[in-house]
């Protein structure tokens, strides 16, 4: 039962991108370039930033399914994140931000705050909760966090 609720957790964690993001990239890759070249002024650039994003959303996502180097897909994952909420969450640049009333800048302020928390939750299972996880993850990035091995029986004191 725990190995399911691992793997549902995981799939929770991705579920934005594997199946929804990355398909959404390929099946509307002309409005993705068109929102990419809001942020860049290059064309060539805006391409390569679509084409870097959608193999960071299919090989990160995988990896974390998978377990395999999963820590450092996470690690990945949540930088990617961070930086689409201040490529083009910008809600900071909205003319009409306000907290309280009708506001365009709040969808985005909201939608900036979920990737940040996503980045949250991608950093946790990078790092773990504590300090020696997070330098267990620094001393071994590539290491996985071995998800569904079975748990080790701990001895008694005798």
């Amino acid at each position: 039962m725990s190995l399911v609720v691992v793997l549902i957790v995981r799939c929770l964690l991705v579920a934005l991108f594997l199946p929804f993001s990355a398909l959404d990239k390929i099946m509307n890759f002309r409005q993705a370039l068109d929102q990419a070249s809001q942020a860049v002024t290059s064309h060539a650039l805006a391409k390569l930033l679509i084409l870097c994003g959608l193999c960071v959303e299919v090989v990160m996502s995988l990896a974390i399914l998978s377990g395999i180097g999963d820590r450092l897909a996470a690690f990945i994952l949540a930088g990617y994140c961070l930086l689409t909420a201040l490529l083009w969450k910008q809600f900071w640049k909205s003319p009409d931000f306000r907290l309280r009333g009708a506001s365009g800048g709040r969808e985005l302020f909201w939608d900036f705050l979920k990737n940040c928390a996503l980045a949250g939750g991608f950093l946790l299972l990078a790092c773990g909760t504590d300090r020696a996880g997070a330098t267990r993850f620094w001393d071994d990035p590539l290491a996985s966090s071995h998800p569904y091995a079975a748990p080790m029986a701990t001895q008694s004191p005798r």
